[in-house]
This record gives C-alpha cells, structure tokens and sequence, in this order.
C-alpha cells in the first residue's frame, strides 16, 4: 500500500496569500448600528451648515449651467431634449437667417421714428425686412422638415416653432450654445 505524504505547515508567505475563514469579527448588533447612523436632527452650527448648502447649491446650478450651454442631454430642459430637437438646433445654427437680424434693426428704426423726416422710411424698412424674415423662416422651416422626414420618419410636435424661436435669437445668446459652425449642416 503506498504511504500518503504528511502534511507540512505552511511557509509564512502562503498564509499571508491565503484568505482568513470567516470575515474576523462579531456582527453588530442592531442598536450598535443605528447609534453609528445616528446623526443630529439639526446640526450643531447652523450657519456653517447653511453655508455648505448654498455652496453645494451653487456648485450644482453651475455645473447645470454649463452642461446645459455645452447641450449635454442630461442637462437639457426637457422642450431642448432629443435627436429631433439636436437636429433642428443644428440646422438652424448652420445658417444665416434674417430674422435673427430683426431685433437690431428694430432698435435702429426706433431711433429713426425720433426724427421727423425718417419715420415713414424707417417703417416701410422694418415691414420689408419683418416680410423678408418671414419668407426666409418659411423656406428654412420648409427645408428643414424635409431633411427631417428624411432622416427620422415621423415628426414630434412643436418642432416649427422651436426652429423659428431659435432664429430669431443673437447666435451668441442661444442656449444650449449653437454646437456647429455657419454652413456646417448636420447629416
């Protein structure tokens, strides 16, 4: 019959390899945890506290502020949410539109009503160009539903009006910040 090997104890670098069984201490009690979780109601320095708070707060309205600018989804309030809103945000901030030169005009026309002689100029302009802006909203709002059918099938609502909104606005002031360059049309 062959012998079976003894068993030899094991160096000091195997045990320090091998696991310990169990996991090396008593379980809590129930009362021991909560009086670990424990914490106060109100804290101790109240002024500190609402320090901290504002200071969190702030932190996180920046970061939403930031994310919104940069048209992070998560971000996005929800009329700027999806493809569909991404794509008409794209494609209007690829072109130059007269309607966002509208509100600057009317200004200058303000101050030409001022002056006797170049009030009824300074209106037949403004109706010119509010006329020009609405042609040119209509064909951009024409094209755009186009390439929008074209590439997601169904339409969401409201889709217009948001395109003809963002138009009307500064380039530099809309929010989210346009995300491509003039002529720069999104796919």
């Amino acid at each position: 019959m062959a012998k079976r090997p003894e068993p030899t104890a094991p160096s000091a670098d195997e045990t320090e390899a091998t696991p310990t069984q169990g996991k090396g201490h008593a379980t809590p009690s129930r009362a021991e945890r909560e009086a670990a979780r424990k914490r106060p109601l109100v804290p101790s320095d109240r002024k500190a506290a609402a320090k901290d708070a504002r200071l969190k707060n702030a932190e996180a309205r920046e970061r939403a502020r930031l994310g919104m600018a940069a048209g992070d989804e998560r971000y996005l309030t929800q009329r700027d949410r999806g493809p569909q809103r991404r794509f008409v945000r794209d494609y209007v901030d690829a072109r130059y539109t007269v309607a966002e030169f509208l509100m600057p005009l009317m200004l200058i026309i303000i101050v030409f009503t001022f002056v006797q002689a170049l009030q009824y100029y300074g209106i037949i302009v403004l109706w010119s160009f509010f006329a020009l802006a609405v042609i040119d909203s209509a064909i951009m709002v024409f094209t755009m539903k186009r390439r929008l059918r074209a590439k997601f099938g169904a339409l969401e609502r409201g889709l217009t009006w948001y395109a003809v909104m963002r138009a009307l606005q500064f380039r530099m002031i809309r929010i989210p910040k346009p995300q491509v360059r003039r002529g720069q049309y999104p796919s």
